[in-house]
């Protein structure tokens, strides 16, 4: 058995694997060894494929870049071949995929062995994950915790190491939410980065994309040279990194002009343990040679939120409707939670006007925000508005969607605002609670401007290093 694995990154599992010092099976079998044991204590995991990695391993893995890397595909949106999908809800909890999705294709073709899926919340809905379907994920930082969400399997499973990083998606903040709680580093690329196709051309309007939460920033870097790019007939041009993403780890990213600042928009409270982190992140970039001043781009939370519930809405009407049409049932609703089916609802009621406005109120935000970066390389901000939470604090089954989502976004009133304009963000692991919880910094950069970010934060990580820092489920 592989005893080392949990010390080493996708990249380093892949060196590992390249100069023929472990072989793939022998990193498949540690990381099914790991699953095994982690697992029952935080069901992060909800799908397994060791049935169809066997298979790939007999067939041979392609030549890739990851080549035999243990990875894990998020159960929401995300096709594999053979493989179920539930999105988190009983209404999919038969549906089973006759293709891959594009982002499928490209991690294969890296190398990467896919082993299962992970559970979120009913379609990604939620900064818990907390479904009817699979249960609660818990945080293994403290088991009576959220890992987040809707990302929180992926984040949970990557915290315990299952295995070094595994696959997220972000429509208001999915990626970095769970990865702040669970102490990981979470990138959410630039609007288009990565595909969304073949099945639709984007997620959520354009707020959605898709990536990885990991324990390295080099990770991070290496998997987005392995799938962004557009795939036929992708809706957005991102413009192309100037070089790979992976050469951006190690270079010096210069003296940044940094706005740093913790008030949350809106007046939503912020934790003090979420504003000492942003504080002492600021200060280590100004010890390393940034420029950092108080400043924070301008953002009307309240309208905002009118569009963020109006586009979700209208995505989430439009998914479970084709759904029930696709079984042969009336909308009723009955294999939905309450706030999903509400959701539903007020989707069907919104007109096209309503979509309209609140699209391009979306797009307003990004122009605000892009002057601001004009003056600005980098804002820095809390991740969350507080430590991560208990479980069943936030409620898919309330039965006031208004109240749900205030308590909602009372928890994340800083990251989908980089949903609506596109931008890079991530969290970095860079403050833990004196309890021992993980408290994450959010930095945005430029829309297109993953290069920036991954400089910084690679830079951060070589001052504070987090990867050998290890919850107390994994050290016991």
């Amino acid at each position: 058995m592989f005893a080392e694995f949990e010390r080493f990154d996708a990249v380093g599992l892949a060196d590992l694997v390249r100069h023929k010092q472990v072989t793939e099976r022998e990193v498949m079998e540690a990381a099914l060894a790991r699953i095994g044991r982690y697992n029952p204590a935080v069901n992060a995991i909800v799908h397994m494929m060791s049935d169809t990695a066997e298979r790939c391993l007999a067939a041979g893995l392609p030549d890739g870049p990851l080549r035999g890397v243990p990875f894990l595909l998020k159960d929401l949106n995300v096709l594999y071949d053979g493989a179920p999908t539930s999105n988190g809800s009983r209404l999919f909890r038969s549906f089973v995929a006759d293709h891959d999705s594009h982002i499928t294709e490209r991690h294969r073709a890296a190398g990467l062995l896919i082993i299962g899926k992970t559970n979120t919340p009913e379609f990604g809905l939620s900064g818990t994950t907390e479904p009817v379907l699979h249960g609660p994920t818990r945080n293994p930082w403290n088991t009576a915790l959220s890992s987040g969400g809707s990302s929180g399997g992926a984040a949970a499973a990557v915290a315990c190491r299952m295995l070094p990083a595994a696959h997220a998606t972000d429509g208001g903040g999915s990626i970095r939410i769970p990865a702040s709680a669970c102490g990981l580093f979470g990138l959410k690329p630039t609007r288009g980065r990565n595909p969304a196709g073949p099945d639709v051309g984007e997620g959520l309007s354009g707020m959605g994309t898709g990536h990885i939460v990991s324990i390295s920033v080099r990770d991070s870097a290496a998997f987005l040279d392995a799938t962004s790019g557009p795939a036929p007939g992708d809706p957005y041009a991102t413009p192309p990194p100037a070089r790979p993403y992976a050469c951006e780890v190690g270079t010096d990213p210069g003296r940044l002009r940094i706005a740093a600042s913790a008030a949350a928009p809106g007046g939503v409270p912020v934790h003090p343990e979420c504003a000492r982190a942003v504080a002492e992140a600021a200060r280590l970039c100004a010890e390393l040679g940034h420029e950092v001043e108080e400043a924070a781009p301008p953002f009307d939370l309240g309208a905002a939120l009118e569009s963020v519930q109006v586009i979700w809405a209208a995505n989430v009407c439009v998914q479970v409707t084709n759904r029930y049409r696709a079984l042969g049932r009336p909308v009723d609703g009955s294999d939905l939670e309450r706030v999903t089916w509400a959701l539903v609802q007020e989707g069907g009621r919104r007109d096209a006007a309503a979509y309209a406005a609140a699209v391009q109120r979306m797009h307003r935000i990004g122009r605000q925000f892009a002057t601001f970066f004009a003056t600005y390389d980098v804002s820095i901000s809390p991740t969350l508005a507080m430590p991560p939470w208990p479980l069943g604090a936030l409620d898919m089954m309330s039965e006031s969607l208004e109240g749900y989502l205030t308590a909602l976004f009372n928890r994340i009133p800083f990251t989908a605002q980089y949903n609506m304009t596109g931008q890079p963000a991530a969290t970095v692991p860079l403050h833990w609670t004196a309890d021992g919880v993980p408290v994450g910094v959010q930095f945005a950069a430029r829309f297109g401007d993953e290069a920036t970010l991954l400089r910084l934060a690679a830079q951060l990580e070589q001052a504070k290093p987090w990867a050998q820092r290890l919850p107390p489920l994994v050290g016991a």
